[in-house]
């Protein structure tokens, strides 16, 4: 028989957490119901760092979030957005869970302390403001051609 527990249960449990998400905020590096991301407890949390969080006032679908830190405000709460977004919203520290440690791909652990992670993190997720201008401009060009597409039947 299977016991459900909640993802902080299971940290609190065993300081770890293993599974797969459900969204795209997070392409490329997590790939949606195919990438198993790794969630450890952590005590510090830096910018960049890609966390777990629980978004207050929220259950169901959508309550559970992993996103990346960009920045630390100055009253202590995190600037965290999703590495396939364009928005991102303010978290207080007692809402996040733990840090993501690692993405199991294709059987594959890839830790936060690997290379090509890390290369990932300072040339997609650091330059913010790049990322929001390709990202805005890549969504552009779909609306564009969808339109045009429509158009031609």
């Amino acid at each position: 028989m299977y016991t459900y527990t909640t993802f902080e249960e299971e940290l609190e449990r065993s300081g770890k957490l293993a599974y797969t998400n459900v969204g795209v905020s997070m392409l490329p590096l997590i790939r949606q119901e195919k990438d198993v991301m790794v969630i450890e407890k952590a005590d510090t949390y830096r910018p960049l760092d890609a966390v777990l969080f629980r978004r207050k006032g929220v259950t169901g679908r959508g309550a559970y979030v992993l996103h990346r830190i960009l920045k630390i405000m100055p009253d202590g709460r995190y600037w965290i957005v999703g590495d396939n977004c364009v928005s991102g919203e303010l978290v207080d520290r007692e809402n996040i869970l733990g840090l993501l440690t690692g993405v199991s791909r294709n059987g594959k652990l890839i830790k936060n302390t690997d290379f090509r992670y890390r290369a990932y993190v300072r040339l997609w997720c650091a330059p913010y403001p790049v990322r929001f201008l390709i990202l805005r401009g890549l969504r552009l060009a779909r609306r564009v051609k969808h339109r045009l597409t429509k158009r031609r039947r």
